[in-house]
């Protein structure tokens, strides 16, 4: 059975910075994001969320596309995200998840092209140093936007992780890891 891909795989017209389509988002942070065309269509955020727990327990993962791209980081995010959650001692609150993971999502992070960027061979370097830093402000704002949809359906109306969310922190999607 493959693996699932990103329905923006064919959106004609789609922005490519480092081989990676900057989609629209739903989002309230600021950020280079384009405001979405139809509303009532899911972003890559929720689609990231969706397929987190299918895609996590596949090795292998055939790029379509930018989109597939964008995904297949954002999976990773996630990855990192519950991680940091399982791994906090005490076990974080709804409230500390949040914060502790929105200082995560804007924190320095290795962009393709970078010596310490995880996925290299799957990334094309950024053109330019402006391309470069269209690209970072693109993945902060899109980090942010998962962290705040993330936090809320791990944690729901609860005040403690959801342990069948966390049981995934154990499947390394693809065998890689962004920190």
């Amino acid at each position: 059975m493959p693996a699932y891909h990103s329905t923006y795989n064919d959106e004609p017209n789609v922005r490519q910075l480092a081989s990676i389509s900057v989609l629209p988002l739903h989002t309230r942070s600021r950020g280079p994001a384009p405001p979405p065309v139809d509303p009532s269509r899911p972003d890559i955020v929720d689609e990231a969320i969706d397929l987190f727990r299918a895609n996590s327990l596949f090795r292998n993962f055939e790029i379509k596309g930018g989109a597939d791209r964008l995904l297949i980081y954002l999976i990773l995010f996630i990855s990192d995200c519950l991680t940091r959650i399982a791994a906090s001692n005490p076990t974080w609150t709804k409230h500390e998840a949040l914060k502790q993971l929105a200082s995560h999502a804007v924190d320095h992070f290795a962009l393709p092209g970078d010596a310490n960027f995880p996925l290299s061979s799957l990334y094309a370097a950024p053109a330019s140093r402006a391309d470069a830093e269209a690209l970072r402000q693109y993945l902060t704002q899109v980090r942010q936007e998962l962290v705040a949809r993330l936090v809320e359906k791990v944690y729901g109306s609860s005040d403690t992780p959801s342990r069948w969310w966390l049981a995934f922190t154990k499947r390394k999607f693809m065998g890689k890891s962004l920190s």
